[in-house]
């Protein structure tokens, strides 16, 4: 049987993680709309003290999966897997979230100049009690980013939603120098680990 027979709900408002799925030709439907009061209840993506990047960004997933059944139970939906995902850049050991403004931007960017930093992002599968995680890794160094680059790249808007600051798939793509991993995990939903999680509940990937 093929994916298109089955569906799944997406617990994200990413347009990135939209894109990803449609690649591989699963078909979804979108929980979360922001006009909508039914929406999402909100997951604390505070980081608790002492919590390492790895069990941040997994436990954050979680929270969103579960969050996601609870609203398709809420709604009265069938009785989909809910998929949901986190990312999280880190540097040094420590997390760097999505910057508020420019200025935040413009120092995160200053921060991964030149350097190799990570892109941890969780991806989870929840259907009634089970909620299976992967979790994908990936080394990705930049080029030396000049003040004036680093000007230019804020001018097109990309750095704001971002985990980093920065969107692969967009301008930021010139300034990897070498990437060791998932490409699609640094956008936001590692395709071989979401293939998996879906075989798991018995919707196969081609």
């Amino acid at each position: 049987m093929s994916l298109t027979q089955h569906r799944i709900y997406l617990a994200s408002q990413s347009p990135r993680r939209r894109e990803l799925l449609k690649q591989i030709g699963v078909n979804f439907g979108s929980l979360l709309l922001r006009s909508d009061s039914g929406r999402l209840p909100d997951v604390d993506e505070t980081p608790h003290p002492d919590e390492t990047p790895e069990i941040y960004v997994q436990r954050v997933c979680r929270e969103k999966a579960a969050a996601g059944w609870k609203i398709m139970q809420q709604r009265n939906l069938p009785p989909f897997p809910v998929l949901a995902a986190d990312t999280t850049v880190t540097l040094d050991g420590q997390i760097i979230g999505k910057p508020h403004d420019r200025e935040a931007a413009a120092a995160i960017l200053r921060q991964l100049s030149g350097r190799e930093h990570q892109v941890l992002t969780a991806v989870a599968v929840a259907r009634e009690a089970q909620c299976e995680l992967r979790l994908s890794i990936t080394r990705v160094t930049f080029a030396e980013l000049s003040e004036e680059r680093i000007h230019r790249y804020l001018l097109t808007g990309e750095s704001l939603d971002k985990a980093g600051a920065y969107g692969i798939q967009g301008h930021a793509g010139t300034f990897i120098r070498r990437i060791e991993g998932s490409y699609s995990g640094v956008v936001g939903l590692p395709l071989c680990e979401t293939a998996e999680l879906l075989e798991l509940f018995g919707y196969p990937v081609t």
